[in-house]
């Protein structure tokens, strides 16, 4: 055996080598794992550079012994240890086994082992072969690779890996159910195709990471997916990690590895009642400055600015005489601003077409909420008379005492969202407090009632 498989660890003969030798040792000495073979009689005929980092035992010290017992293994154990590594000239296949070597400065290493027979020339097992690493390395390999495959088929949490290229290579079950696709449709396609929205942010993170590395907290990601069932909006708690080859000696970036859990419900439940705390103190803070007011209707127009503050950009006060709107307030048209009389006597009525918002929101006793599109808005906003930048309207009757006095309407341009149930609902607390305060003043001022 020594002949046919010598490492070129020993000393040299006065022969030549044989051919391959010098590329045996290297590879045997290259080798990530500790390397040792045996004779059939027990003599050590190979051992490699791993093996010495592992026990210190080079590899003049090792081959030629016959046998572990006396250095690299303690005598009381030497018997039971090499009977187990030369069973395998007895044994088909590959055998793992777990015992103590000695190192060469006395202290022990538990190591694992797989051995092997090596055949001779007439196929015949002609001795052994073992590698083996320490076992805590051999654990923690084992650990790693049982997470990964954890990770990549039950994990609570989606786990994507992405090149360089930004484009997914390995996706897990929850992952692909959350982005909409299945784990082998989403691989090597953009992300674009998947994220309606949302994209350009998650994209210059992983570039982030790819260049600077990962981040020390996670970030919350709004994204938009095309589904089957049409776009969903989504939260996702998002962390990254930037990948390194562990074979490269300069970190070489392989890709990213992106870890995301959807926090929809918990960022809208926290964003809801966020929204809510605020709408209540601006309602307070309102109550408290109209309760300053002498005139009742500057009272009402304190409540319209503190009510706008988060919620809208413009605010329109329109009231009933006789059958017709006549406007008596308004915010700027051009820019935010207080809220301000408007036509104040003048008693000339506003140029609402039929099936107006303003007009369903009396006929209903209740709020009307309407829409445009971005691209047809400003034609939509004229036929209306509202300013130019109107994408959103939400229109509520004015009551007080059991009649109806006239509307409030709030608008939103382009770089809000639309008005939605909730938002007429706050609409209508804050007309409820608008129309005490304009009843006051039309009772002092003494106006017909209104119907």
């Amino acid at each position: 055996m020594s002949a046919s498989l010598s490492s070129g660890t020993t000393e040299p003969s006065a022969d030549r080598p044989p051919p391959g030798a010098e590329l045996l040792a290297a590879l045997l000495d290259g080798m990530d794992a500790a390397l040792c073979a045996f004779d059939a009689d027990g003599t050590v005929t190979h051992w490699n550079r791993e093996a010495e980092r592992i026990l210190g035992w080079s590899a003049g010290d090792a081959v030629g012994r016959r046998g572990l017992a006396g250095w690299a293994v303690r005598s009381a154990d030497a018997e039971e240890v090499q009977r187990r590594l030369m069973s395998a000239m007895r044994g088909g296949g590959r055998q793992v086994h777990e015992f103590a070597l000695l190192r060469k400065d006395g202290g022990r290493v538990l190591v694992r082992m797989q051995s092997a027979a090596v055949p001779g020339a007439d196929g015949r097992p002609a001795g052994v072969y073992g590698a083996f690493g320490e076992v805590h390395a051999q654990i923690d390999l084992e650990r790693a690779i049982a997470l990964s495959e954890v990770l990549f088929e039950d994990a609570s949490w989606g786990v994507v890996l992405l090149d360089v290229d930004l484009r997914p290579t390995v996706v897990n079950v929850h992952a692909a159910r959350s982005l909409g696709g299945g784990r082998t449709t989403l691989l090597g396609r953009p992300l674009g195709e998947t994220v309606v929205q949302g994209v350009d942010e998650l994209e210059g993170a992983l570039q982030h990471v790819l260049a600077e590395g990962s981040p020390p907290a996670p970030v919350d990601l709004w994204v938009t997916l095309r589904t089957a069932e049409g776009e969903r909006r989504r939260c996702w708690r998002s962390g990254f990690l930037r990948l390194a080859s562990p074979l490269a000696q300069e970190p070489v970036p392989l890709g990213v590895g992106w870890l995301f859990q959807d926090v929809t419900e918990a960022k809208t439940a926290e964003q809801e009642a966020a929204r809510l705390r605020f709408r209540a103190n601006q309602l307070h803070r309102a109550a408290r400055a109209a309760a300053e007011c002498e005139d009742p209707m500057e009272a009402a127009f304190a409540h319209l600015d503190f009510g706008l503050a988060g919620f809208a950009d413009h605010a329109l006060v329109d009231v009933l005489a006789g059958e017709r709107l006549v406007r008596v307030a308004a915010t700027p048209s051009g820019e935010p601003g207080p809220c301000c009389p408007e036509n104040a006597g003048a008693g000339i009525p506003v140029r609402y077409g039929e099936g107006h918002p303003a007009f369903q929101a009396l006929d209903r006793v209740g709020a009307v909420r309407a829409s445009a599109g971005v691209r047809e808005a400003a034609v939509w906003a004229a036929e209306r008379q509202w300013p130019k930048d109107t994408v959103h309207a939400l229109c509520t009757v004015l009551r007080s005492r059991g009649r109806t006095l006239g509307a409030v309407t709030f608008l939103r341009g382009p770089g809000r969202p639309a008005f939605e149930r909730p938002d007429a609902m706050y609409a209508e607390s804050i007309a409820v407090r608008v129309a005490a305060s304009v009843d006051l003043a039309r009772a002092l001022t003494g106006p017909a009632d209104a119907p």
